[in-house]
């Protein structure tokens, strides 16, 4: 059902999806694995992060996290 909307910012978008409206079906075309310690992925204008000893696993046992397979 349609909407109405006031005012819409968006400040980033990076290889994702906006829709406003009416959708069926929005699915993902691509996807990735990223893996960081603790405070990797902090971010603004004046960070502290006291974290100490910081260790990431990375053994991943799923074969298929994100099919894409025909999501055209």
């Amino acid at each position: 059902m349609p909407a109405i909307l006031g005012p819409v910012q968006i400040v980033n978008v990076g290889g994702g999806i906006v829709h406003f409206g009416d959708t069926v079906y929005i699915s993902p075309k691509s996807s990735s694995k990223t893996y960081a310690g603790a405070g990797g992925f902090n971010t603004g204008g004046i960070i502290f992060t006291a974290s100490g000893l910081s260790g990431t696993n990375v053994l991943d046992t799923n074969l298929i996290d994100q099919p894409i397979v025909g999501n055209n």
